[in-house]
C-alpha cells in the first residue's frame, strides 16, 4: 500500500536528499518548475529529468534524458508526468537504485506503485510535496 499516514510521509521527506525530477520543465508556469524551486529551497538536491530538454539547465542542474545517466544514488523519484507514463518512470527509478517514488497529484498508477512496492520503494501517489510540506509545517533538510 502507498503510504498515507502524515507520519510516514513526514519521515520519506526527512530521510530524502536527492530527487530525481522526472519530467521537470524549464517553464515557468509548469507545476514542476515551481515545485523544484521549493524543494531546493527547503534543502534537497533536485535532479531535472526530461529528454526534452536534455542537456539545458533548471535552476541551475543540468537536465538529464534519463535516470539511469544520472550515476549517483537517488533517494527518492518525484513523477511529473502523466499516470499512463508513470509506469517507465517506475521502471526507471527501480533499475537505477532509488529508494522510493513520489507521483504528484493527479498521478495514479496502480499498477507501477505496485510494481516500485514490490521492488522495496517506498510509494506516494497523487499527493504533492511542497502541500505536505505546508500542511504539516515540515522543517528544512538543509
Amino acid at each position: 500500500m502507498p503510504i498515507t499516514s502524515d507520519a510516514e510521509i513526514a519521515a520519506l521527506l526527512a530521510e530524502t536528499r536527492t530527487i530525481a525530477m522526472v519530467g521537470a520543465s524549464d517553464r515557468p508556469d509548469r507545476p514542476s518548475f515551481g515545485v523544484m524551486r521549493f524543494l531546493q529551497d527547503r534543502g534537497y538536491r533536485v535532479l531535472p529529468v526530461n529528454p526534452q530538454i536534455t542537456g539545458e539547465h533548471v535552476h541551475g542542474e543540468y537536465v538529464w534524458r534519463e535516470l539511469a545517466q544520472i550515476g549517483e544514488p537517488i533517494d527518492m523519484v518525484d513523477i511529473f508526468r502523466r499516470p499512463q507514463a508513470a509506469g517507465e518512470a517506475v521502471d526507471e527509478a527501480i533499475a537505477a537504485g532509488a529508494k522510493s517514488v513520489w507521483m504528484q497529484l493527479g498521478v495514479i498508477n496502480e499498477a507501477a506503485a505496485a510494481r516500485a512496492e514490490a521492488a522495496g520503494l517506498k510509494v506516494v501517489v497523487d499527493r504533492c510535496p511542497v502541500i505536505e510540506f505546508r500542511r504539516m509545517r515540515l522543517p528544512d533538510v538543509a
